[in-house]
């Protein structure tokens, strides 16, 4: 079962490293990983979309990550209300006459041209990863020449008072 976590850890070199080397030791194949700083200095967000068996290879897997010292919290969000987007670049074979033709395939996923060439165009597109998918799967047929994505990044929606509960979590470790 497909699974979505994130991890809230100190930025700090080596941090990645050990959170994946963590991971292929136990034999989890990664799907995707997007890591970035936050709103609070010093701090990045990981989210990971990692293929899990069963509940007790989850439940382990999170204890595991929570052990690692740069690991301030971590959070199965998978079935919790969440906001979820990845970005893909695409790059499409195409000649002039056919331009038009791709534009009004990529207007109602909201992607956007964002360089023209001779004989190719590059599209951006955000989303959630089925319209990316999808999007991918209807210029498929001009011909990709190139194709760039960032994996999955999602938090909770609502209010999370994180930055207490890291400031407070940070001391303790």
């Amino acid at each position: 079962m497909k699974r979505i976590i994130t991890a809230v850890v100190q930025n700090r070199s080596g941090v990645l490293n050990r959170v994946t080397g963590l991971l292929q030791k136990r034999q989890y194949n990664i799907e995707s990983i997007s890591v970035g700083r936050t709103e609070s200095e010093g701090i990045s967000r990981m989210t990971l979309v990692v293929e899990v068996e069963d509940n007790q290879k989850l439940e382990q897997l999170t204890k595991q990550l929570n052990k690692q010292i740069d690991v301030l919290k971590v959070s199965d969000i998978t079935d919790k209300a969440i906001v979820a987007r990845e970005l893909a670049l695409i790059k499409v074979v195409s000649t002039s006459q056919l331009r038009s033709e791709i534009q009004g395939i990529i207007e109602p996923f909201r992607a956007s041209i964002i360089d023209v060439s001779k004989d190719s165009l590059a599209i951006q597109v955000t989303g959630k990863p089925e319209k990316v998918e999808a999007l991918i799967e209807l210029l498929r047929p001009y011909g990709i020449k190139e194709l760039a994505r960032t994996g999955l990044t999602a938090f909770l929606r609502g209010h999370q008072p994180q930055v207490t509960e890291l400031t407070s979590y940070s001391l303790l470790k």
